[in-house]
C-alpha cells in the first residue's frame, strides 16, 4: 500500500515495527512492517477469488485481496491485503484483473473481453427506442460521452497494457450503446464502472490526461446509479467499496481521506448485508477500518481497530485458511499492541496486556506464512515476530480443566490450570509444573505418561472446536472440543481469551489438514 506509516493501515508489505523502535524499511526491503492485505488484487498465484465474474449476485474474491489482498495488500496479498490496488510481496498476475467479489458471477471478466474481442463492431444504439426520450437521451448521451472521453484517453505502459485498453475502450462503447438504449438497464451500468474501474490501473502513474482518480470516480458514479436501480446488486456495492478505497489512498492522511473511508466502510456494510457469506469483503471492510483508524482523532481509534478486528475474525471464521485475512488480523493486532504501549498500558484491567497482544499477532503471522511459506511478505513479518511467540510452543495460557478423564465432574473439581498449543497437540502442563517457564515446559511435554494424568488432545483427532454453553460447566466461556475419542469440555478465563484459543486450535487443524505442520513445526522449534 502506500505512504500511511501506520501498521493499521492498508500499505504494501512492511514489517511492524519492533518494540524497540524499528522503523518500517521500504517495500522492497527484508524488514517491513507486517502490513494489511487487500482483497482485490492478483496474488502471486493465480486464485479463484481474483475472478470477476458476471452480475447476477455471487461473491467471491480474489486471494490477492490486495487490491482489495487492493490486505497485508497484495491487496488481498500485501499490496497488499488491504483494500488496495498495490501487493507488496506479491506477484502480480499476467493480466490485471477486473476487482469483483468472487462468488456471485457466473463469468470472469476476462471471460468477457474475451469474448467481446472477437466481435467485429459495437452495436449501434437504436435512436428509435421507446427508452430514448429527448432530454433523458441526451443527458445519458453527455454522460456517456464525458466517461468514453475518459477511457479513450487511458494508453497503457507496456504492449500487453495497451492491448487490454483496447479491448476495455470497445467493452466500454457495447455498455454506453445499451444505456442510450435502455436507461434503466443496470447490468450495463455495473460493468461500464468494472470497466473504467480497470482503466483506472492502467493508467500510467506519470499520466495526466485523464488521471486515475477522474476514472474511479466515474466508476462510483455508475456504481451508485446502478445500486439505485437495484438495490440488491452486492458485487456493486463490494467494488464501489474498493474504488473508493482507492480515491482514499491517494488523499494520504486528509479530512477528505476520513470522509472516503467512512464512505468505503459503509459500502462493505451493505455489501455484507446483502451476501454475509463473502470472507473477501469481510476482510476489505477489517482493512478499511484499518485505514480509518490511522486517521481518526485517538479518542476514536481503538473502538474503529476492534471493529477492525471482530471483521478480519469473521472473515477468518467462514473460511479458515483465509491467510490474507490471517495475516491482517495478525497486523491490526500488532498495532494495536504499538498503541497500548504508547499509551501507557492498557486502560482497564479486563483489556489484553500489550505483551499478549504481540503474541496473539505473531500466531497468526505465523499461520499464514505456514499456509503460505512462499509469500515474502508474510515471511519478512515473522522474522520480526516470532521471537514474541512462547517458544517452543505457539500459544500458553490459562484454562478452568476438569480432573482428567472426567468428561462431566462437580463445578468444585474443576481447576484452572496451564495449556500449551503446538503443531501436534493441546495439552495440560501437569500441576506440579505449572510455574515452570515456557522453555522448560518444552523438556517436560514430552515426559507426561499416566502416573500424571493430564489432559492432551492430539490435533489429528479434532472433529471440531466451538464455543459452548452447558449447565455442567462452570460459569465462564466455555470451549468445547470435539475429537474422534469424544468430547473436551474446558472454560476460558473470558471471552476475549476464548476466541484467541478457538483461533489459535482452528489455525492448527486447518494447517495440519492442509499438510503444512512441518512448515508450522520449524516456526515454533526452530
Amino acid at each position: 500500500m502506500s505512504e500511511p506509516e501506520s501498521h493499521s493501515q492498508l500499505q504494501p508489505p512492511s514489517e511492524p515495527q519492533s518494540q524497540n523502535g524499528l522503523q518500517p524499511a521500504p517495500e522492497p526491503e527484508p524488514n517491513h512492517e507486517p502490513n494489511p492485505q487487500p482483497e482485490t488484487k492478483p496474488e502471486p498465484e493465480p486464485v479463484a477469488e481474483q475472478q470477476v465474474e458476471s452480475q447476477e449476485p455471487t461473491q467471491s474474491e480474489p486471494e490477492s485481496g490486495s487490491k482489495p489482498d487492493p490486505v497485508v495488500t497484495d491487496v488481498v496479498d500485501l499490496k497488499e491485503t488491504a483494500i488496495h490496488s498495490n501487493d507488496a510481496g506479491n506477484v502480480s498476475s499476467p493480466q490485471p484483473q477486473l476487482k469483483k467479489d468472487e462468488g456471485s458471477r457466473t463469468f470472469t471478466m476476462r471471460e468477457l473481453l474475451h469474448g467481446l474481442k472477437n466481435d467485429s463492431e459495437p452495436e449501434r444504439e437504436d435512436v428509435s427506442s421507446p427508452y430514448s426520450q429527448d432530454s433523458q437521451q441526451q443527458q445519458h448521451i453527455d454522460q456517456n460521452n464525458a466517461a468514453m472521453d475518459l477511457i479513450n484517453s487511458v494508453v497503457g505502459v507496456d504492449e500487453e497494457g495497451r492491448s487490454r485498453q483496447r479491448i476495455l475502450t470497445f467493452a466500454a462503447r457495447r455498455y454506453a450503446a445499451s444505456i442510450e438504449r435502455n436507461p434503466e438497464d443496470y447490468d450495463a451500468l455495473y460493468n461500464w464502472a468494472l470497466v473504467l474501474q480497470e482503466s483506472a490501473d492502467n493508467v500510467s502513474p506519470d499520466s495526466t490526461s485523464p488521471s486515475k482518480d477522474a476514472l474511479l470516480e466515474e466508476a462510483c458514479k455508475k456504481y451508485d446509479e446502478a445500486t439505485r436501480l437495484c438495490p440488491t446488486l452486492h458485487d456493486a456495492y463490494y467494488n464501489w467499496a474498493i474504488a473508493i478505497s482507492d480515491r482514499a489512498k491517494m488523499r494520504g492522511r486528509t479530512k477528505e481521506a476520513e470522509e472516503l473511508w467512512k464512505q468505503a466502510t459503509g459500502n462493505y456494510v451493505k455489501a455484507v448485508q446483502l451476501n454475509w457469506n463473502s470472507p473477501q469483503a469481510l476482510n476489505n471492510w477489517g482493512l478499511a477500518l484499518q485505514e480509518l483508524s490511522a486517521i481518526v482523532p485517538a479518542r476514536e481509534k481503538q473502538k474503529i481497530v476492534r471493529t477492525a478486528i471482530s471483521k478480519f475474525r469473521a472473515a477468518i471464521q467462514l473460511q479458515f485458511d483465509f491467510h490474507r485475512a490471517i495475516y491482517n488480523l495478525g497486523t491490526v493486532l500488532y498495532g494495536l499492541a504499538e498503541d497500548t504501549l504508547r499509551t501507557g498500558g492498557s486502560v482497564n484491567v479486563q483489556e489484553v496486556s500489550p505483551n499478549e497482544l504481540y503474541s496473539q499477532s505473531a500466531i497468526y503471522i505465523a499461520a499464514a506464512h505456514a499456509l503460505k511459506p512462499n509469500y515474502s511478505v508474510y515471511s519478512s513479518a515473522l522474522r520480526l515476530v516470532r521471537s514474541m511467540l512462547p517458544l517452543p510452543h505457539l500459544k500458553v495460557g490459562y484454562l478452568t480443566a476438569p480432573p482428567a478423564g472426567a468428561l462431566v465432574a462437580p463445578h468444585n473439581d474443576w481447576k484452572r490450570s496451564e495449556f500449551f498449543l503446538d503443531h501436534e497437540k493441546l495439552q495440560q502442563v501437569p500441576r506440579g509444573e505449572q510455574r515452570q517457564s515456557s522453555q522448560s515446559l518444552s523438556t517436560r511435554s514430552d515426559t507426561v505418561n499416566g502416573d500424571k494424568k493430564t489432559i492432551k488432545v492430539e490435533i489429528a483427532d479434532i472433529v471440531s472446536v466451538s464455543a459452548c454453553a452447558d449447565l455442567t460447566l462452570p460459569p465462564g466461556a466455555g470451549l468445547c472440543i470435539d475429537t474422534v475419542h469424544g468430547s473436551v469440555y474446558l472454560v476460558a478465563d473470558s471471552w476475549e481469551s476464548l476466541d484467541g484459543w478457538l483461533d489459535a486450535i482452528r489455525l492448527v487443524y486447518t494447517i495440519y489438514v492442509r499438510g503444512k505442520s512441518d512448515v508450522l513445526a520449524g516456526i515454533i522449534t526452530g
